[in-house]
Order: structure tokens, then sequence, then C-alpha cells
């Protein structure tokens, strides 16, 4: 009876639960104010970095606009365009609102690390601890691929404008103005950068939960033949090479995107 009671006495601890080891493996919880003040930060990293690195691009406008020129030279003979190097202005600040928006293109493609790096901050609080350990690769992998979009967008540059410059030129003089072969340049790499961007976003989904390898072997043909569709409709020029060249591009970084989410989940 006596060690009955002494067993009563004996206190009973209440379970205990790890609460700053869940919190740490499941991510951290932020109320809607929260979220829109990490927001507000965010932004506002973003777009000071876009600012610096604009202003240092100022400086450089010249050769890169020259050097976006390249294209160009090739037509001359062909279409009959009389160009020297130079391209049309229609009023007197022209020239330099393209070179302002020369600086602010590079401005943001130089601030890719930076964007990219905010984004995933910003989508950071949502992840469990293994899944935030993918910054600085998801960084990195970004970058590189914005810049493999870029130089094979450049390369496949020369056949959208050789097309559209040379159709009709029995009866049309094309008059290039800058702000008009930039704004075309401009989009056509953008697509190409963002284009190769698909192996990030799927993996990105993939670390999520969202996707894994497995559904997207089992609709790849469904996926692939979406790809090209839209390979038809995201390049400006209506040349038959660039939506064949951006549609294998598309195809390639499709069994990447495969390859990289078995190589994760293991």
């Amino acid at each position: 009876m006596a060690a009955t009671d002494a067993r009563r006495a004996e206190p009973v601890e209440a379970p205990t639960l790890s609460e700053p080891e869940n919190e740490e493996e499941l991510g951290g919880v932020m109320t809607l104010v929260e979220h829109l003040e990490e927001l507000r930060r965010r932004l506002l990293i973003s777009i000071i970095a876009i600012a610096v690195c604009s202003v240092a691009a100022l400086f450089f406008w010249d050769p890169i606009f020259g050097f976006l020129l390249t294209p160009l030279p090739n037509l001359s003979h062909t279409a009959g365009i009389a160009l020297h190097g130079k391209l049309v202005i229609s009023d007197p600040v022209g020239g330099f609102m393209v070179a302002l928006k020369v600086a602010i293109a590079v401005g943001i493609a130089i601030a890719i690390p930076v964007l990219l790096y905010e984004l995933w901050g910003f989508l950071s609080p949502a992840m469990t601890r293994k899944e935030r350990k993918y910054a600085l690769p998801f960084t990195l992998l970004g970058v590189g691929l914005f810049i493999c979009g870029l130089v094979v967008g450049f390369i496949v540059l020369r056949y959208p404008i050789d097309w559209l410059l040379g159709f009709g030129s029995n009866r049309f003089l094309p008059l290039i103005t800058a702000d008009a072969y930039l704004t075309f340049v401009t989009y056509f790499l953008l697509a190409f950068g963002v284009v190769f961007e698909l192996p990030l976003v799927l993996t990105f989904l993939g670390v999520l939960g969202v996707i894994n390898s497995r559904l997207l072997r089992q609709k790849r043909m469904y996926i692939l033949f979406g790809l090209w569709v839209i390979s038809c409709f995201i390049t400006p020029g209506a040349d038959p090479v660039s939506p064949i060249i951006i549609g294998a591009a598309l195809t390639a970084l499709f069994e990447l995107s495969i390859i990289m989410l078995r190589v994760i989940k293991k």
C-alpha cells in the first residue's frame, strides 16, 4: 500500500515537444503583414541592385550597343541597307533613350544573381531546413542557365533578323530605328534567357514536392508537345529556324530537369 502511494506521489512529467527543432524543420511562420514587409524589403534590394548595375552599364552603353548590332552588317549587302554601323533615331532624345534602355537591360541581366537570391529568400520561410539548403545551388544554377539562354539567343538572333529584313526586300526599303531594333533584340534575348530557366522552375517545384521525376516521365509526350507549341509563339521572328532551335533547347532542358529531380530526391 505504501509503495502504491509512493508511485502515485511521483510527479508525472508531461511530454514536451522540441518546438525550436520542429519550427526549424517545418520552416518559419509569418503573418500577412510580415510577408508584405518581407516582400517590400526584397523588392527594394532588387531595385537597388538593378539601379546600381544599370548606372554602371550606362558608361559602357556604346560598345554594348555596337555588339548588339553585329547581326546587321551581313544584311547591309543582301537587303540593300546602307547602315554604316548606325541606326535611325526619330526625335532629339532618341539617342539618349536608347542608351538608357541598353543600360537598364544590361543592368537587369547583371543583377540576375541578386534577383534570384532574393526570390529564394522570400520563399524560404515556407520551406523546411532541408529545402532551404538549396539556396546557393538555386542561385548559381539560375545564373548559369540565364547566361546560356542569352548566348544561344544571340547566336540565333541573326536568323529572324535576316528573314524579316529580307522579306519583300524588292518592294520595301527597311528604315530601322535604334529603339525598334533594341526592343526586338531585348525581347528576343529575354525570351531565350527565361526559357532556359525551365530546369530551375521544375527543380524548385520538385524540391517543394509538387512534382517528381516519375510524373514528368509519365507525361513526357504531352509536356514536350506543349513546349514545342510554346516555342512557336515566344519568338518574335516569323522565321522557321528560331522555333526549331528553341524547341530543341526546351526538349534538352526538360530531360535535364528529370535527371536533376532524380539526383535531388536520392
